[in-house]
């Protein structure tokens, strides 16, 4: 066992010492030692939680035969880091907790490790830390939020952001206002939609790095408990047999979790974390790649942002499992592939069977038969962006419209809430992307604002930066190059004409190639918008989004 490094041998001698100062007896030391991955904190609603996640999985581990130990990882809530300079390290901690956790598992020579994780970049950053450190991990998350209720119907966080638009376009009152600020998020867990959290927790089990349920039992049940018990037992399991994450997270995993993805209708983040996860695995996954399961896998479901169902839904109707069988059915799942469970994945999903047609479409009735996730090139954005398909209204497919041009996120609020931006318009909001922000905003605010004021079917959003999960509309992300390495969005200028056509994967600005080469001759890099600290050293080593947004020394 690798924990024989510290605990075995005379000249482990001092090591031991150092454990019987931490209270740990002859007995406990001559068992796996686990490392317990605890995300629990109180700032963020999805991991307020985790302390009663955390003790069961150290139940569960001692029950196994081994002996658990706790350290922390960091989490921001995205919501509350949201329209502010907080969101600029939002994506940036992801790679600190990648690699915090890496230090702590390595210096410290872990059998094992469990990661307890939750919400938007602590799930991929233990992922990633997995896959780098690469001894025997399981995942078990906090999972999700109960959806609110407001007159009679359910609700969640993005109703409440597109509240504040209605507000502003004078739609609704302060009193209304209140009433879904009461309601949006009524319980703890990552909230209620196919968010972020929930598409990365969804993803952790299609990829078998969580048990069953892992992406989609309420945060407050009690099953989730009985789940993190036997995370914890399972881990001791994994330990003795040397089932590493490599071994899980291979290349034909990536297939089933971007399969699961499209069928899913998952937040376009999964474009960056994927990659990002695939990366620390050694697997190469290009956008191209998603692309072509995008345009084979079926859109089975259409959780909030996309409709009116939620996590909860999706658990009662059966789960990830069940939406995995219900691809199984045109092999559009790699079923002979090792998991956390010790099993391979045909033997989970066995019998996983679809409890509501109107929670998960059948494979022969689907929202769509593409993917809800859509990868676009062109002029505009060579390299790639991306869209969330599935929650794009249909007379937005296609759309041809006049650049309304904002170099920040805060200037194209302000003229969205003042009425400048009409119907038909292209909204750009540009350095915004990895090294422009720095750390590649979500702009949530101004497509809750758009939607609020009622143009979700006529206003188009384009930004090097990012999406929340809760984001719907013709909302395209992620365009690389970004506008601060040059990229062409940073050419686009007032009123050009951007032609965007999902069916068809295309987005471009209208220019001959003289003006296009006449401009890029014309623009000169801007100074970095911060100098000092973290993000100083994240905006010089990060790569563009179509990459991931990894660091590259």
């Amino acid at each position: 066992m690798r924990s024989n490094s510290v605990t075995k041998g005379v000249q482990q001698a001092p090591h031991r010492s150092l454990f019987n100062a931490l209270g740990y007896t002859k007995e406990e030391l001559n068992k796996p030692l686990i490392g317990i991955v605890s995300s629990q904190n109180e700032i963020v609603p999805g991991h307020m939680n985790l302390d009663k996640i955390v003790d069961a999985v150290r139940i569960g581990v001692a029950m196994a035969g081994g002996t658990p130990v706790v350290f922390p990882a960091i989490a921001v809530c995205d919501g509350i880091s949201m329209g502010h300079v907080g969101m600029k390290y939002s994506l940036a901690t992801r790679e600190l907790i990648a690699d915090s956790t890496e230090a702590m598992a390595m210096a410290h020579a872990f059998d094992g490790l469990v990661m307890v994780p939750n919400c938007d970049k602590n799930v991929p950053g233990l992922l990633m830390a997995a896959a780098r450190v690469n001894i025997p991990t399981i995942f078990v998350s906090g999972g999700p939020m109960l959806a609110g209720k407001m007159n009679g119907k359910k609700t969640c966080l993005s109703d409440m952001f597109e509240a504040v638009g209605a507000y502003n376009a004078g739609k609704i009152t302060i009193d209304e206002v209140e009433q879904y600020e009461n309601s949006a998020c009524p319980t703890c867990g990552s909230c209620s939609g196919m968010y972020t959290a929930n598409s990365m927790n969804c993803l952790t089990e299609a990829l078998g790095m969580g048990l069953k349920g892992n992406g989609t039992i309420p945060a407050v049940y009690s099953e989730r408990i009985r789940l993190a018990k036997h995370a914890g037992m399972q881990i001791v399991e994994l330990v003795e047999k040397n089932i590493k994450p490599k071994d899980i997270m291979t290349e034909d995993a990536f297939m089933n979790a971007l399969a699961i993805d499209m069928a899913l209708g998952c937040s376009t983040n999964s474009m960056l974390h994927l990659p990002a996860v695939a990366h620390e695995a050694g697997v190469e996954l290009n956008l191209e790649i998603a692309n072509k399961i995008s345009a084979k896998t079926p859109n089975l479901c259409h959780l909030a942002p996309a409709g009116n169902t939620f996590m909860e839904d999706l658990d009662e109707a059966g789960g990830v499992y069940a939406v995995m069988n219900e691809l199984n059915k045109k092999g559009l799942i790699k079923t002979d592939l090792l998991t956390c469970t010790g099993k391979t994945v045909g033997e989970n999903i066995k019998g996983c069977v679809n409890r509501n047609n109107e929670i998960i479409r059948s494979i022969e009735n689907p929202y769509s038969e593409t993917g809800g996730i859509a990868v676009l090139k062109g002029n505009l954005a060579p390299d790639s962006c991306v869209v969330k398909r599935s929650a794009v209204a249909p007379e937005m497919m296609v759309h041809e419209g006049p650049a309304r041009v904002f170099d920040c996120e805060e200037d194209a609020i302000e003229a969205i809430n003042s009425g400048k931006i009409v119907a038909g318009d292209v909204v750009v909001i540009r350095y915004e992307g990895p090294k422009g922000g720095p750390g590649m905003r979500e702009m949530l605010n101004p497509t809750s604002a758009i939607v609020g004021r009622g143009l979700g079917e006529s206003v188009a959003l384009i930004t090097d930066g990012r999406f929340s999960g809760a984001t719907r509309g013709a909302a395209i992300g992620h365009v690389s190059p970004e506008a601060a390495v040059g990229g062409n969005i940073a050419l686009v200028e007032e009123g050009d004409i951007i032609k965007i056509d999902i069916n068809e994967n295309t987005i471009d600005f209208v220019i001959t190639d003289v003006e296009l080469e006449k401009r890029r001759s014309n623009w000169r890099p801007r100074q970095p918008k911060i100098t000092k600290g973290y993000l100083a050293r994240y905006a010089a080593l990060v790569t563009s989004g179509n990459r991931g947004a990894v660091l590259e020394v």
